[in-house]
């Protein structure tokens, strides 16, 4: 198809969702006098505008221009409860009638540092921090000091928050350690280099399964090599489970049976708050206590009562173990419909993920890394995003789609019966499965 084609569908698409978001428009237009990009969230621009989000309920959102859209992308992994919960809201305002910021150990935080602790048996002591990035820097300065190296291995397509992004390479934005990056998914190529390295390498950070990069699941031979490699060499192995913790009762690398020496978490432990931790083997936590270690851990928010009542909350009456097990069901089975749905369409397109996190992309054959992906126009992805817009679905303009605990199956099917709609609208803009 030529390209004129899909430029000419995307064009149309795009005067579409002009001419029906006025009031997005204004606002957005109104705001960038006063923000680059009209927000503080680069993730959250996309083409000709963002919709300015409203209010939510539930599993539901409505837009400036008063459209109400199915939320599939759940604030990014970290709205696994939905929008304003009672039990969530409840413990906020309970927290909050007792002070909001009480410079000093509070009641909540020991509590819910024991609920993480029991409930992903790898990590025997954590601290608290604002974000999964704080948290991926802090398990790495606990790294370079606990082994006395300096090199930290990640691998291609690895996001462990804003300044820690990686492509072939650290991204601009990315901090100034020293890094190799390794392709992922590639368990040859992680003991070669991580033996040829080993007397300098500090930490092993990689996700089980990469989220930003388009839900692409870690080989298990490819994990349990980095776990291997790592003992051998001396280095520490930190699991990114930010977002994979929700993808099993326990976390995803206790499914995988795969223990690391140091995790780290974020996003919707804390209830939906402003949250991150990391914790792991206590010899290595000692560093941080304030008694015997050499390291400071600062953070005026750390420990905020706040979000460690809406953790605490989140985690023993919405989000239990039994309770990620089942969401993870859904996904797993939304997935494979959505895939039975595109093969019996006989187009190039896919869901990959595990459980409850999964991302669409417009290429055939198996997904091991963000390399397999470069053939992917984006100007497809667009066209998706644009198309269940209109279906009154809100998701990802990268084709990311994220379950929360609120959204009924009337959702789930009507999500799958778009993605029928899309190919029958522009099946012949798509990929042909037999090319």
């Amino acid at each position: 198809m030529a390209r004129t084609d899909i430029d000419q569908a995307l064009a149309a698409a795009h005067l579409r969702f002009t001419e029906g978001n006025p009031a997005s428009l204004r606002q957005f237009e109104e705001q960038a006098r006063y923000m680059p990009g009209a927000n503080s969230r680069s993730v959250l621009f996309y083409a000709p505008f963002p919709l300015t989000i409203a209010r939510g309920e539930g599993a539901a959102l409505w837009d400036a221009d008063g459209h109400r859209y199915a939320d599939f992308i759940a604030e990014y992994t970290a709205g696994v409860y939905g929008h304003s919960a009672p039990e969530i809201r409840e413990a906020v305002a309970e927290a909050m009638d007792g002070g909001i910021n009480l410079t000093g150990h509070n009641l909540l935080e020991g509590r819910l540092a024991r609920l993480i602790c029991e409930r992903f048996p790898q990590i025997e002591q954590l601290r608290f921090t604002n974000s999964g990035t704080e948290a991926n820097l802090m398990a790495l300065t606990a790294a370079l000091h606990y082994t006395g190296r300096r090199k930290i291995v990640v691998f291609t397509g690895g996001y462990h928050g804003g300044v820690l992004g990686f492509g072939a390479k650290p991204l601009p934005t990315t901090v100034p350690f020293d890094f190799l990056v390794l392709p992922y998914n590639d368990e040859h190529a992680a003991r070669e280099q991580i033996d040829r390295h080993g007397p300098g390498i500090a930490a092993i950070l990689l996700e089980p399964m990469q989220g930003a990069s388009g839900c692409i699941p870690g080989r298990l031979e490819f994990l349990q090599a980095v776990r291997e490699s790592a003992t051998r060499v001396g280095a520490l192995l930190i699991f990114d489970e930010v977002m994979t913790s929700r993808l099993a009762p326990h976390g995803l690398a206790n499914k995988l049976g795969i223990r690391s020496d140091l995790t780290t978490l974020g996003k919707y432990i804390g209830g939906g708050m402003s949250f991150g931790a990391f914790g792991g083997r206590a010899d290595v936590m000692a560093l941080f206590d304030p008694r015997t270690g050499p390291l400071a851990h600062s953070g005026t928010f750390n420990n905020n009562v706040m979000t460690m009542a809406a953790g605490h909350a989140g985690l023993t009456k919405l989000f239990t173990p039994e309770a990620a097990g089942a969401l993870a069901a859904r996904g797993d089975a939304m997935r494979q419909r959505l895939n039975a749905l595109c093969a019996g369409e006989g187009v190039a397109m896919q869901f990959t993920g595990i459980g409850s996190l999964m991302n669409a992309h417009f290429v055939g054959g198996e997904v091991r890394s963000a390399d397999d992906l470069a053939p992917v126009d984006a100007r497809l992805r667009q066209l998706l995003f644009l198309h269940l817009l209109s279906e009154g679905i809100y998701a990802s303009p990268r084709g990311f789609v994220v379950l929360s605990l609120p959204l009924s199956d009337a959702d789930i099917d009507r999500y799958v019966a778009s993605i029928g709609s899309f190919i029958s609208e522009y099946g012949a803009l798509l990929p042909s499965a037999a090319n």
